[in-house]
């Protein structure tokens, strides 16, 4: 369908029972949270599991052999996205989100399974780099299609709302993975930790697949997607249409996802080592901080995705970006000189310098699913979604930590952080800018990103879907 044509007329629509929304919510919620507690996993015990696969001699070779392995995941994501994304757009959302939470949490398990280095040497890392890379595959199809799957399901009017769970399911699952990290560590100790207990995690990733899978196998598809079926409209040829059609609106959401994953890589992988390495705080207290900050973000982000049902989604993701360009070197100041030279921590100082790092970044997180599915037409949202979205993560999410430590490393300057954050606020302003307001804007009839703002105002534009 050409970006310039005219919304179709609509036959009969499918209204999904409440019941049904809330389980769609739940039901993508919840892979949102099996992969982003597999980050988790990977991010809170990097030097084990460095030791236990590549033999390393040191915990700091061990933490960089792990945090290699986890690059593995960004590298292979868009691959996932160009084959499952246009699969969801030809087959259906339901049966490639099924296939998504038995691929992500099965390989997660599976690592848990592995043999060490120790066991049968080299192959121990070549087994976990494959099963690593079928988890990025894998993850290259979920968070496009559940947050398809949340919008076609969720009312215009509570859209806002709805996908904000999306990303509840994120902190949640980021949340969760380290805990049980840090849980286990308590309890069993690092020798312990290094012999077995690092399975332990890994493995509780089968039980929360099969909720998962649970959830989503007790769905129909969406109602948006079932129309277009029935219509017969369904794109023969998906992947062909979004990169020759709408490969503009791809960009655009390219430029608006730098600043989210810059965001969330800086807030939730890369703070811990700087508040430890750069700031030179001890213990448990950086990973205490961080998942501190977590939680209050869990609390208002449900809120704050409720209220753009109310005032648009625009507004909210300017004061992101404006807050992005004007607070973190105030933010990453107050943080440094929070540490007195005497190892004393001046707790305000701290808190105030991450509440606003994890203020402007929670206001992107609460929209993020409610807006950008409505970028694109039903024929191609999870492919052209999926695509725009992890190429994006795949050169900007987990490379962020990377640079800004080498960076910081290399120069001496404790502000690369802020500095990178503000570039990206500054790339991401301009979509956001140019992006119209999605708010009560049906997922039935859009035809591109560009033209949203008109279907806003079309009085016959169905009330709900």
């Amino acid at each position: 369908m050409p970006e310039d044509a005219a919304p179709q007329t609509q036959g009969a629509t499918y209204e999904p029972d409440p019941k049904d929304v809330r389980k769609a919510v739940a039901g993508s919620a919840m892979g949102n949270c099996i992969e982003w507690y597999d980050f988790g996993v990977f991010g809170f015990m990097p030097a084990i599991l460095g030791q236990v696969f590549f033999n390393a001699g040191s915990t700091s070779e061990g933490a960089l052999a792990t945090f290699a392995v986890l690059a593995v995941t960004f590298v292979i994501r868009p691959f996932g996205s160009f084959v499952l994304g246009p699969l969801g757009d030809k087959l259906g959302r339901q049966r490639v989100l099924a296939l998504t939470v038995i691929l992500m949490s099965g390989s997660t398990f599976a690592i848990g399974l592995l043999p060490s280095w120790e066991q049968i040497g080299p192959a121990a890392a070549v087994l976990v780099i494959l099963l690593r890379a079928l988890q990025g595959f894998s993850a290259g199809g979920e968070y496009g299609g559940a947050a398809t799957f949340i919008a076609e399901y969720a009312p215009n009017k509570r859209r806002g709302f709805l996908g904000s769970w999306l990303e509840f399911g994120t902190l949640v699952g980021f949340f969760l993975g380290a805990g049980v990290v840090t849980l286990s560590t308590v309890l069993l100790g690092e020798e312990t930790m290094q012999q077995w207990g690092w399975r332990i995690p890994f493995l509780i990733a089968g039980p929360l697949g099969l909720v998962g899978l649970y959830l989503r196998n007790k769905l129909e598809d969406t109602p948006v997607f079932r129309e277009i079926e029935n219509q017969k409209k369904v794109s023969k040829s998906p992947l062909k249409e979004l990169l020759t059609q709408h490969w503009k609106s791809i960009l655009h959401l390219i430029g608006l996802v730098i600043l989210l994953n810059v965001g969330d890589w800086i807030m939730l992988a890369y703070v811990e080592t700087y508040l430890k390495d750069v700031l030179g705080m001890e213990g448990d207290a950086p990973l205490l901080i961080v998942m501190g900050v977590i939680l209050a973000m869990l609390v208002v982000i449900v809120p704050i995705g409720s209220l753009s049902d109310r005032i648009g989604r625009k507004p909210i993701l300017i004061a992101c970006c404006a807050g992005f360009l004007l607070l973190p070197i105030p933010a990453f100041t107050l943080m440094e000189n929070s540490v007195g030279e005497n190892g004393s921590v001046n707790a305000a100082m701290l808190v105030g310098g991450l509440a606003m790092i994890g203020a402007c970044l929670v206001l992107f997180l609460a929209v993020v699913a409610s807006t950008l599915p409505a970028m694109f037409p039903t024929q191609v949202r999870y492919g052209a979604f999926s695509i725009g979205y992890n190429v994006s993560t795949a050169l900007f999410a987990g490379t962020a930590p990377y640079v800004v430590g080498s960076l910081v490393d290399a120069t001496g300057n404790t502000l690369w952080p802020a500095f990178y954050l503000m570039g990206a606020a500054a790339i991401a302003t301009v979509p956001v800018l140019l992006l119209p307001e999605t708010n009560g804007v049906s997922m039935r009839g859009i035809v591109s990103s560009r033209q949203c703002e008109s279907t806003t105002t079309t009085p016959s534009a169905p009330a709900t879907g």
